[in-house]
């Protein structure tokens, strides 16, 4: 996907911060952590470099036109344009992809970033999705 095809430049800019603190604090930090700590770290580095943070945001389910409460949470929402969902396991599956995705489509955000701490190279462990 080339730069800005369904996403704007301001969410590459939020993107490219989200990645760039991840690395900070994976070279910080390293594998092996729990997922917790990885988010409050992140999303410190993130608060510091100017961005708007919310962690375990809701994510309702609208079914039959009701708004129903089924325990989604986003670890982290940047500037209101940008998701991260955040991972320190051995090996990333396919239902990670998935529950980013239908994050994505339940909330209308245009771009997730997954990320596993749990990688020896954070390099590795970062997933781009995009609705």
């Amino acid at each position: 996907m080339g730069f800005g095809e369904t996403t704007t430049e301001e969410i590459e800019r939020v993107a490219h911060e989200i990645v760039d603190g991840a690395f900070k604090v994976h070279s910080q930090l390293g594998p092996g952590l729990l997922e917790s700590v990885y988010e409050e770290c992140l999303a410190f580095e993130l608060t510091r470099r100017g961005l708007l943070v919310e962690r375990q945001v809701l994510v309702p389910i609208i079914y039959d036109g009701v708004r129903l409460d089924a325990g989604f949470r986003i670890d982290l929402l940047v500037n209101k344009c940008v998701l991260v969902e955040l991972k320190a396991v051995e090996k990333m599956i396919p239902l990670y992809d998935a529950q980013v995705l239908t994050y994505l489509k339940l909330t209308g955000i245009r771009l997730g970033i997954l990320l596993n701490f749990n990688s020896k190279l954070l390099k590795d462990g970062i997933k781009r999705v995009v609705l």
